[in-house]
């Protein structure tokens, strides 16, 4: 094994080091303080620290006063008083003293207190430091800390502007997050200044507190000297690092922001896609100058609410041409109909909670028609966008044009089904149009995917009418089946006819027959009038902020006090279509019991069914059945049948075994008159019918 100590080197003569070198090297002096004689003892390296000279010190700690100044030597006699009085072993602290220049330093004390047997107080001993570096590093670090954390609050600060901004959808809301005091709040700041770009002007749309807006700064031009103005013309932040600098730069501002003791200011151009959109200024009470970390943090504040502004920007002029386009093709005025009340309304669509609205194909049309008859349309294409907008108002425009024509409503829901099939689009329409004869009270109703109507009588019960339905529009051209059911109600006055989308119906958490009932109940329980029932309507889906739009029509026929006009109806028959046929039956049915005529309904269904049959089979075209009910002297009930030929039906004797050619004997025998009229290049087969009495 080695020999390690022969061999280990020889230790220093002075080893180990006494007390009073170690103390030195480390810049510490030593003091023994007898309590009871009140003599303060200090080494050679004490005197040095409270630079003094051993001959300027008699030994007492009063003496001590002319480098301690007194707010410090008093602080001094508490704390060790404290200690002697807690019974504690030692104290320790940092106090500053004044050195034979003047200037002031910090030093580090430390004591030991002795007691004797019982306790009591003898001696301290102690050091005392030179701590001015040590002060220094902790004077860094803090500075570095509170750097570091104002850096991060200006983090944070980025972070909840952003998110209170993710929310906000118009310019307004945009406004509203920034100037609240919430607003100030997440920016840090004491005040707040925003304008956006006008036409070469900045027009300011927020400031903050209240009592923070300068006269004459409403609307100022880019050129003025503002930093505002500055921070567009420029395209670059202005910080402003001191009160001084600011009453320099801009001393009209400056005169008129005094009581808000304004320290400093940073004013941040809004640019979108390279163009100043505006500009903001935040102004603080807390600070003064801006590090490059601030400055990056603040600009990247303001590249966010740029980004907000540009976003809201976009929507609104996004919203304003949708919201022009659906109210250019809804329409502007509804007609007024002798013999009846209308009301309608429109409500868009609320997206995102309580933020904004969005555009749909809903729609609404009233039609007046020859003969004082009027079409209600209520109808939806498919989707939320300018898209469902267009095709809505196209097909508004084709509905009505071929109400107009004097198509029966089947025939109107068939070839509006061929429209939009034929439009090139992928989009598809529910509608419902309903045909109302305000004189006799018979609508025809036609249901294409739509959701049925409501019929609220004169003592304000309300019941949903079944109407048998077809395929949406669009679809039913798409598969062939435009066939359209055609169901007959009967309005009587003071009843009303509610037509409405499905946004008025539709509620979460609920089927399609609940929300209907729920649609009855209310409107069994609201107001008779129907301008002020169909507010209290649209008023609920307000309350619902649905997601979907809602368009609403409501038609009350009027008492019978009320002039009306006579009655028509009308029904195309086109040739191999047994169904245009049944249709027709039905409605000469309807219409006679309607009039009052029911116990003549055999008669004039068996005339008119014989008249339309040899309009079908004598000629090449389709029939038209209408039907008039007719007041003078007396009241009568007119069928006519008009065809596209021009040659003249002829009475036939039938034989013995004949099958045909009793025709217009039937029709001569039940009718009380009928005659042909000569209709273009066609005829018109007539018969009419003493209607005996009407209903009470």
């Amino acid at each position: 094994m080695v020999d390690r100590g022969a061999s280990a080197p020889s230790l220093p003569d002075d080893w180990p080091a006494h007390p009073d070198p170690i103390l030195a090297l480390n810049r510490m002096g030593s003091f023994d303080w007898d309590l009871d004689a009140g003599l303060f003892q200090m080494d050679a390296q004490a005197h040095e620290v409270f630079d003094l000279r051993p001959e300027e010190y008699d030994g007492r700690p009063e003496s001590l006063s002319v480098r301690v100044p007194t707010a410090e030597g008093r602080r001094l006699d508490a704390l060790v008083a404290q200690a002697i009085k807690d019974g504690s072993e030692n104290y320790g602290t940092y106090f500053r003293l004044r050195r034979r220049d003047g200037t002031l330093r910090w030093t580090r004390t430390q004591g030991y207190i002795r007691r004797d047997e019982t306790g009591r107080p003898r001696r301290i001993i102690g050091i005392v430091r030179d701590a001015t570096q040590e002060i220094g590093d902790i004077e860094d670090r803090r500075e570095q800390a509170a750097q570091d954390e104002a850096r991060r609050r200006l983090t944070n600060v980025v972070q909840l502007a952003t998110a209170a901004l993710a929310h906000a959808r118009t310019v307004d809301e945009v406004i509203e997050v920034l100037r609240d005091t919430h607003g100030l709040t997440r920016l840090g700041a004491t005040s707040l200044v925003m304008g956006l770009v006008e036409a070469g002007r900045i027009r300011l749309v927020a400031d903050g507190p209240d009592n923070s807006f300068v006269p004459g700064t409403r609307l100022t031009r880019i050129d003025e000297p503002y930093p505002m103005s500055e921070a567009v013309r420029t395209l670059s932040p202005r910080f402003i690092e001191s009160p001084e600098e600011f009453a320099e730069c801009y001393p009209f501002l400056w005169q008129h922001i005094t009581h808000l003791n304004i320290t400093a200011a940073a004013y941040l151009p809004l640019i979108a896609q390279g163009r100043p959109i505006g500009a903001i200024g935040l102004l603080y009470s807390d600070r003064r100058g801006f590090s490059p970390e601030d400055r990056n943090v603040l600009v990247a504040l303001g590249s966010g609410i740029a980004q907000s502004l540009q976003r809201a920007m976009l929507y609104e002029q996004e919203m304003d041409l949708a919201e022009g386009l659906q109210q250019a093709m809804l329409p502007r005025t509804i007609p007024s109909v002798p013999g009846c009340d209308v009301a309608v309304r429109y409500r868009a669509a609320t997206l995102g909670g309580a933020f904004g609205r969005d555009i749909g194909g809903d729609w609404y049309d009233l039609i007046p028609l020859p003969g004082g008859r009027v079409g209600a349309v209520i109808g939806d294409v498919q989707g939320h966008d300018t898209h469902a907008a267009a095709v809505m108002g196209q097909l508004r425009i084709v509905l009505r044009a071929y109400a107009a024509e004097g198509h029966p409503p089947a025939t109107v829901m068939a070839r509006a089904s061929v429209f939009l099939h034929e439009l090139d689009t992928d989009r598809f329409a529910t509608c419902l149009y309903a045909e109302a004869d305000l004189a006799t009270g018979v609508v025809q109703a036609v249901r294409a995917g739509h959701i049925d109507p409501l019929l609220r009588y004169g003592d304000g019960s309300c019941r949903r009418v079944s109407v048998e339905g077809g395929l949406p529009l669009g679809l039913s051209a798409a598969f062939g089946r435009l066939a359209y059911p055609v169901s007959t109600v009967e309005l009587d006055p003071g009843h009303t006819l509610l037509l409405c989308t499905d946004g008025l119906v539709e509620q979460p958490g609920a089927d399609l027959d609940e929300g209907m009932d729920v649609l009855a109940a209310l409107v069994a329980s609201g107001p008779q009038d129907v301008a002020d029932l169909a507010d209290r309507l649209i008023d609920v889906a307000e309350e619902r902020r649905g997601d979907d739009d809602v368009a609403l029509l409501l038609l009350r026929r009027r008492g019978l006090g009320v002039p009306r006009t006579f009655g028509r109806l009308q029904q195309h028959v086109s040739p191999g279509d047994p169904e245009a046929l049944a249709e027709a039956r039905h409605m000469i049915r309807a219409a006679v019991r309607t009039w009052g005529a029911e116990n003549q309904t055999d008669e004039i269904e068996l005339v008119a069914d014989e008249l339309v049959t040899n309009a079908l089979m004598h000629t090449e075209g389709s029939a038209i059945v209408t039907l008039r009910l007719l007041t003078g002297t007396d009241r009568r009930l007119r069928v006519e049948v008009e065809d596209s030929s021009s040659a003249l039906p002829r009475r036939r004797e039938a034989g013995e075994c004949g099958v045909s050619g009793r025709g217009l004997f039937l029709v001569e025998t039940l009718a009380d008159l009928w005659g042909v009229e000569a209709r273009g290049s066609g005829k018109c087969v007539w018969s009419e019918f003493v209607v005996s009495h009407r209903p009470g």
